[in-house]
């Protein structure tokens, strides 16, 4: 085993290429140590209709199908059973109350909280909602939505996001700058700027109050978007600089992408300070268990 595992995971089940036991498989013979499945979680009766997240009907289907696995594979390589959920401002998370039955009888061993969608004000119609990684060409629309000031989205995204930590409810902050994705060249807002790191460094004061665990993905730059980690290693300096714990993970969205581009990941942690990741091991007393491991 290489030491390395995989949580933020896509399968059939939502927007994901390949099955729950290909991942498997093919995580076992990438030497990881541990493969985790994060489906989309559905997001109830008053969330957006989307193609990518999973159906609820689905939900108990993807429960026993990844707990068949971990007895399958037991003894080879450890599978653990989670979900991406999305906060939507207005809506608190994607907890309908199968997931939040789910949560309560600590049937799932994590969660990722993410935030992929805007909602440019408060009070306005589901019309205006928005997601920050949505196809490029659709970004200029969306920053339209904001009068055409990308920094008054950028900061739409950080207020969300700080919304999202201060509600809790999760364990692992998924691509903590998502924002940057349609934003090459700084074409909308300046990510090196004072009030951009600003707003990063807030949330990053929340998260460390929150003791949670932050991914630092490669799954920007295995889907062929971007040519950096989510975060950035500006951010990571942050995170570092108020020890907050990372993860590496991939956002894989077919096997192939697992461990995708985890030697840059390593490096850049490198860059940012950080002499070690966490691993998953597991919950206690409803707790997540993580153990260090050297980079």
């Amino acid at each position: 085993m290489n030491g390395y595992s995989s949580l933020h995971t896509h399968t059939v089940f939502c927007d994901g290429e390949d099955d729950v036991e290909t991942m498997c498989r093919r995580a076992f013979e990438k030497g990881l140590c541990a493969v985790g499945f994060s489906a989309h979680g559905p997001v109830g009766k008053t969330g957006p209709e989307t193609d990518w997240h999973m159906r609820s009907e689905r939900l108990g289907e993807y429960v026993d199908e990844v707990r068949a696995a971990g007895r399958r594979w037991e003894g080879k390589i450890a599978v653990y059973l989670g979900l991406e959920l999305d906060y939507i401002r207005g809506i608190r998370s994607a907890l309908d109350d199968d997931i939040a039955e789910l949560v309560r009888r600590g049937t799932l061993d994590y969660l990722i909280g993410s935030v992929h969608y805007i909602v440019p004000a408060r009070g306005e119609p589901w019309d205006g909602l928005f997601a920050v990684d949505g196809p490029s060409p659709e970004m200029e629309k969306n920053v339209l939505v904001f009068g055409g000031d990308g920094n008054a989205l950028m900061n739409a995204y950080w207020d969300t996001v700080l919304e999202m930590v201060n509600l809790g409810g999760f364990d692992i902050v998924g691509h903590l700058d998502l924002v940057k994705k349609n934003n090459g060249k700084n074409r909308w807002f300046d990510t090196e700027s004072a009030a951009y790191l600003q707003r990063a460094e807030e949330a990053v004061r929340a998260i460390a109050s929150a003791g949670l665990v932050v991914e630092a993905s490669s799954g920007g730059m295995n889907r062929g978007y971007i040519r950096e980690t989510y975060p950035a290693l500006p951010i990571l300096r942050l995170l570092r600089r108020y020890n907050v714990p990372v993860m590496i993970g991939a956002d894989a969205h077919r096997a192939e992408d697992l461990d995708g581009h985890y030697g840059e990941v390593r490096r850049v942690l490198c860059d940012a300070g950080y002499a070690g990741h966490v691993l998953f091991r597991g919950r206690r007393d409803g707790k997540p268990v993580w153990r260090e491991k050297a980079l």
